[in-house]
Formats: structure tokens, C-alpha cells, sequence
């Protein structure tokens, strides 16, 4: 039981839901992340940690970057259930459309030029 409550209390913020969301379309650093939801870095990786405790995703490192993508669910089938879910829901939602308006010029490159 602990790994479904795992699951469902990281889906209960919606930071993090609109971080799932993001990571539906793109493999993503923080600072990527950070841009997009407009939040501080240390926020952003509070949050990412919380998903990948609860198997919800899974990051690389590449040189100077850890890039953050959606778990495969192999390991947990609570979150392969809630992101296959997810997938689907929550797309008309405004804030979340938004969010992926946003995204194209949301690059790594341009924001660590600043």
C-alpha cells in the first residue's frame, strides 16, 4: 500500500501535475522546468524529487545537464496506471494549454545565455 499512497500523494499538488504534463511532451532539465512554471530552482527540484520517489519519473545525466523524462512504469504499476491516465486528462484544461503554448520557447540554450 505504501507505493500506491506514494503515487497519489505526489499527484496531489499541482505542481506537480503541470510537471507530468510538461514532461508528456519533452525530456526536460530544471531550469527548463523552472522557466516554464515560473517557480525557483530549488522548488522545481523539490518537486521532481518527490515524483521520482514515487516512480513517476526518471532523469540522465548528459554532461552538464540532468534531463528529466516520464518513467517507463515498469517498476511501479500505480504510476504507469496514473501516467497512461494522464496522458488523456486534464488536455482541455486552461492552465495546462498554457503551459504548452509556452513550451517552444522554453530552451535550455536561451535561458542559460541570460
Amino acid at each position: 500500500m505504501k507505493t500506491f499512497v506514494r503515487v497519489m500523494k505526489a499527484l496531489s499538488d499541482p505542481t506537480r501535475v503541470r510537471i507530468i504534463k510538461l514532461l508528456q511532451r519533452k525530456m526536460m532539465c530544471v531550469c527548463e522546468i523552472q522557466e516554464a512554471l515560473g517557480i525557483a530552482q530549488s522548488t522545481a527540484s523539490k518537486h521532481l524529487k518527490t515524483l521520482e520517489d514515487a516512480g513517476l519519473v526518471t532523469f540522465k545525466k548528459d554532461g552538464l545537464w540532468v534531463n528529466y523524462a516520464l518513467e517507463d512504469g515498469a517498476e511501479n504499476p500505480y504510476a504507469a496506471c496514473m501516467l497512461g491516465n494522464l496522458r488523456h486528462w486534464l488536455e482541455d484544461d486552461a492552465d495546462v494549454a498554457g503551459l504548452v503554448a509556452r513550451l517552444p520557447e522554453v530552451r535550455r540554450e536561451w535561458i542559460c545565455r541570460r
